[in-house]
């Protein structure tokens, strides 16, 4: 976004197969994971012993993290270390974001990427199980 990075993170629902939460921030950090997961958990009525996948990143084994998901009572999985084939459907999605709606030269600042994810989050999807 113009000369800063901003960071996308992103929960999928793997049943429906597409995305139920999302957020964006300059920072790559727990809060931007929490905020994603609440919208994913408030979109999806609050359910519980539900789980949570994802790699072993810092944001997703921070102690605010962990709590969110104990207090939603979310069990949480990880992917092995170093084997990139445990989290694919979420490499894939971002792969379609990036191929399908990202602009070769970015976007020219933070509220103009926000809304284009806006608008790829939302879109009617023609083909089930298809980012």
């Amino acid at each position: 976004t113009g000369k800063r990075w901003a960071y996308l993170a992103v929960v999928l629902d793997l049943f429906a197969r597409k995305p139920v939460g999302w957020a964006m921030s300059f920072s790559p950090d727990s809060r931007l994971t929490i905020k994603a997961l609440g919208m994913a958990w408030e979109a999806r009525g609050k359910p519980a012993e539900v789980m949570f996948h994802s790699d072993q990143g810092s944001h997703y084994t921070s102690r605010q993290f962990r709590q969110l998901l104990w207090r939603c009572r979310i069990r949480q999985s990880m992917s092995r270390r170093g084997n990139c084939w445990d989290n694919s459907p979420m490499k894939r999605f971002f792969r379609s974001l990036k191929n399908e709606w990202v602009p070769v030269t970015g976007y020219t600042n933070f509220s103009e990427a926000a809304h284009a994810i806006t608008g790829y989050v939302n879109r009617p999807v023609l083909v089930p199980g298809i980012f």
